[in-house]
């Protein structure tokens, strides 16, 4: 079994975003994180969903 990443300090050329989600849509990205073979944490998944959404524009992140 593969070691769990320990919690560390942030890149430095990263900031926090706070967001207020609705119970379905949190419920909704635990159900998305179940079908994702690591398991991602929700803030793993987001960013990842995010990243895909800029991908789609031709936004290199």
């Amino acid at each position: 079994m593969a070691e769990k990443k320990k919690m560390g300090r942030p890149p430095a050329d990263t900031e926090p975003v706070m967001i207020r989600m609705s119970r379905d849509m949190i419920r909704a990205l635990d159900e998305a994180r179940r079908d994702v073979e690591d398991l991602p944490t929700r803030p793993e998944l987001v960013r990842r969903i995010v990243s895909e959404w800029l991908a789609e524009r031709g936004v290199q992140v």
